[in-house]
This record gives C-alpha cells, structure tokens and sequence, in this order.
C-alpha cells in the first residue's frame, strides 16, 4: 500500500485496529438536525473522545478548529433532501482538489443499492475511488437506505458492502443488523457500523455495537445515537470503552451511570 494511503488509514483506524467515528453530517439532506441546529456546541465536548469526525465541507469551516480537531472524514456526496423527490438520486458535491485543501484523511460516499438510481451511485463511487487513489485518499462507501429500514437485513446489507469493497472502497460504513457476521464475512475490507434499529435505552445501543464488534466490525460511525442522547458525552465514553477497551454492555453502562452524574 502507498504510504499516503497507508499513514492516512492509520490517522482513522487506531494502533488496535479499532475505530470510532462521529458522523456530523446529518444536515446535508435533513436540516437542522435536533441537537445538530448548532454543530459547534455538539461537535466540542465530543472531540476528544472521537477517532475522526464525518462531516461536510461547510460545517468544517464553520464550526472546526483547524488547530483543535480530529481526522477528518469529508462527506462529499449529496444534493438530495428529505423534502425532495428522492433521497437516492446523489451526485458528487465536493471535488478532489477541495479534499487536498482540507487536509481530510478519507472521503466518504452514500451508495444506493436496489434503487432506480443503484448505477448512478456505484459509478459515483468508481470515479470517487479513482481519484482517491491517485492521491492517496481512501474512501468509505456508506451503504445508504433513504427511508425504507426494511433493507437493514444481513442479506441486503452484505451485498452492499461486498460491491462497495469490490469497486474499491477503503471502509465500508454500513447498519448492524441481526446475522451481522454474514455482512463482515462477505466484505473484504473493514466494516464499521452505523446505527442499528430503533432502541429505547443506552443499554440496547451498547448491547449491538459490542455485538457488532464480537462479529467482527472494527469500529462504529454513530452520531445520533450518541449527540442526541440526554448524556453524550457520557454516550461517547461508554461506546468507546466497548471498542477500546472491549467492554461488556453491562461495563459500558456503568461507565454511562457514572459520567453522567458528574
């Protein structure tokens, strides 16, 4: 591997071969996301806690320190919203130069797989990957679903993350589901979990991520399970503790009883 591409994945996935990613990225097709409306103020306190932010190239400048931060992660697809005709139909919003000038450590790209607009995002992908190798910078496809959560079975979401590893995805971000293991056997490449399904506790979200990781993801990709959570900051330690420090779900419940008190 070139040594770019090489100290860039390591900037990502730290010394134990385990990562955890904060995903601020929401408001590119959302909005302003519920405890998102000011990225700055929910970004800071979970800093420190963060392997590498996922974020867009505007919320970057505004609401980053350049000189306080982390890896970065440069969302650069887009140009769909959750009030247009359909979430599917993303084109690349950021060029490659605007990557460089960033300094990001990776590029990451939603591919919308079993949808009218299945080529269209594959081949974004292509040439994404394409111009990520030519200079060094590894991209993470994210296995979107737009509104249909029925999609995040094993089957559907280890087909997925085998073309995107196939076309030349670095990481591949993609939604814990039950059988997870059949979704990381498939898939070449390191697999990182986004959110699972709906959960009411902290003690369900701990329980899939250590699942996910038992089964053999590297890492997670979680905002709003942690930024809209009552106690972030206590949410972040707790999860990082699972992926880390390979605590039990019970462990990281303790760890959240107790921050969150202080």
């Amino acid at each position: 591997m070139e040594w770019g591409m090489a100290n860039r994945l390591a900037q990502l996935i730290q010394s134990d071969g385990r990562c955890l990613f904060l995903p601020v990225d929401h408001g590119y097709f959302q909005g302003p996301t519920r405890k998102l409306e000011e990225p700055r103020k929910t970004i800071e306190p979970l800093l420190p806690y963060a392997d590498a932010l996922f974020i867009t190239r505007g919320v970057l400048r505004s609401s980053v320190d350049p000189d306080n931060t982390r890896p970065i992660i440069l969302r650069v697809s887009g140009g769909t919203s959750m009030v247009g005709a359909d979430l599917a139909n993303e084109g690349i919003t950021t060029g490659i130069d605007e990557v460089i000038r960033l300094n990001a450590s990776a590029m990451g790209i939603s591919v919308f797989i079993g949808t009218s607009y299945e080529k269209d995002s594959l081949l974004n992908l292509s040439k994404l990957v394409d111009e990520g190798e030519k200079y060094g910078i590894p991209v993470m496809a994210v296995t979107a679903v737009g509104k249909e959560m029925e999609k995040r079975e094993a089957r559907y979401l280890a087909l997925c993350c085998r073309i995107a590893a196939e076309l030349g995805a670095r990481v591949v971000k993609t939604y814990w589901c039950e059988n997870f293991e059949k979704v990381v056997r498939g898939c070449p490449v390191p697999v990182v979990m986004a959110g699972g399904p709906q959960t009411e506790t902290e003690f369900e979200v701990f329980k899939f991520v250590h699942d996910g990781i038992q089964k053999g993801a590297i890492g997670v990709n979680l905002g709003r399970n942690i930024w809209q959570n009552e106690h972030p900051v206590a949410m972040i330690q707790a999860i990082r503790a699972i992926i880390h420090d390979n605590a039990t779900p019970e462990k990281a419940q303790g760890i959240y009883d107790t921050i969150k008190k202080q």
